[in-house]
């Protein structure tokens, strides 16, 4: 798997896959014309051996990752994308674009498709993979529009009966003057509301990064899942480091990603998700069919046992679950000592 992106805890890896590479290459080398005698240039590598060896680093590798490491391969550039699983996932795609009040934003993806059987409304943030679409998408950072364009394409959804599934992927929402000045903080709070009674069943997967209301904008749902090497927090671990430490560095970024607990693993544990969905060995970017098949798997159950639940208990239940959320009990301490 040629690329120029390295992670760094990744090395061990990249080095069995050149030799993995140029034993391949060795075996495809050109044949000796008829009559010639082909001459031996040294021993054969074993290429199963090799593939082998490199499953096991993967799994060691891979098992003992850091919070700042998933952070990392969360931010993968190779990693899947909501349009790459859309791709993957949908039949029929249309895509839907604009909020009716200002414009259309590319950091938001909307559109009714099917996934296996079932039609639905995907929404998913979009970071973008050439350095213009990058710019274009604002890297995943949505503006007011994005969320306003959402929602609207939501209701829709509610209109026609249909299951909604989100794709978050970002950051966090866009901190410009202009998302300002149009009312980021208010579009992403109506969303947070109207989500919260929408009359058809939500799911939401955290597919890469989850940053803080950015996030949520579009992920108060009825059953939220992470992938396995995704983050989801209220800020990315670069804000929290600069605000506790006064600075950001590869020291600090790592102590904030381990304050945070933003891993899939620890998100489960304090139940903000409720599931976490297992990537392919080595992560979704080096087999993106196999974490989209794990990803239709999960949605298409999920759906499944959500269409069997009666509207009223189900809108009831999914604001429960976000109330729930940072509950706690206090107690006296002289009553506990009795």
């Amino acid at each position: 798997m040629s690329t120029f992106y390295q992670l760094d805890f990744e090395k061990p890896i990249r080095e069995i896959e050149q030799q993995i590479e140029a034993g391949e290459q060795a075996a495809k080398g050109p044949r000796p014309p008829d009559g010639a005698v082909a001459i031996d240039e040294g021993p054969s590598v074993d290429l199963a051996a090799l593939r082998e060896q490199r499953t096991r680093a993967l799994e060691r590798i891979y098992s003992q990752l850091s919070p700042g490491d998933v952070v990392r391969v969360a931010r993968h550039p190779s990693r899947p994308q909501t349009r790459d699983y859309i791709q993957a996932l949908c039949r029929d795609f249309a895509e839907l674009h604009g909020d009716r009040r200002f414009g259309d934003d590319p950091a938001i993806v909307t559109g009714f498709g099917r996934i296996d059987s079932i039609k639905c409304l995907i929404v998913g943030h979009q970071k973008g993979r050439s350095t213009q679409e990058k710019i274009a998408c604002h890297f995943g950072c949505a503006h007011p529009e994005g969320y306003r364009k959402a929602l609207a394409k939501m209701q829709l959804a509610e209109k026609f009966g249909l299951p909604i599934v989100t794709l978050v992927d970002t950051p966090g929402a866009y901190p410009g003057l202009g998302a300002e000045q149009r009312g980021q903080a208010e579009a992403i709070a109506v969303n947070l509301r109207e989500m919260s009674r929408l009359r058809t069943p939500i799911v939401s997967v955290v597919i890469g990064e989850g940053g803080s209301g950015g996030a949520l904008g579009i992920a108060v749902s009825d059953r939220v899942a992470m992938l396995e090497f995704s983050w989801y927090s209220v800020i990315s671990p670069e804000g929290c480091a600069a605000i506790l430490w006064k600075q950001a560095n590869e020291q600090t970024n790592n102590a904030a990603a381990r304050a945070l607990k933003l891993t899939a693993r620890d998100n489960l544990e304090l139940g903000i998700v409720d599931e976490v969905i297992r990537e392919p060995l080595g992560g979704a970017h080096r087999d993106t069919a196999g974490a989209a098949a794990n990803l239709k798997a999960w949605i298409v159950s999920q759906l499944q046992t959500l269409r069997q639940i009666p509207v009223d208990d189900l809108v009831k239940a999914r604001y429960e679950r976000f109330r729930r959320m940072g509950s706690f009990r206090q107690e006296d301490p002289e009553t506990a000592q009795e």
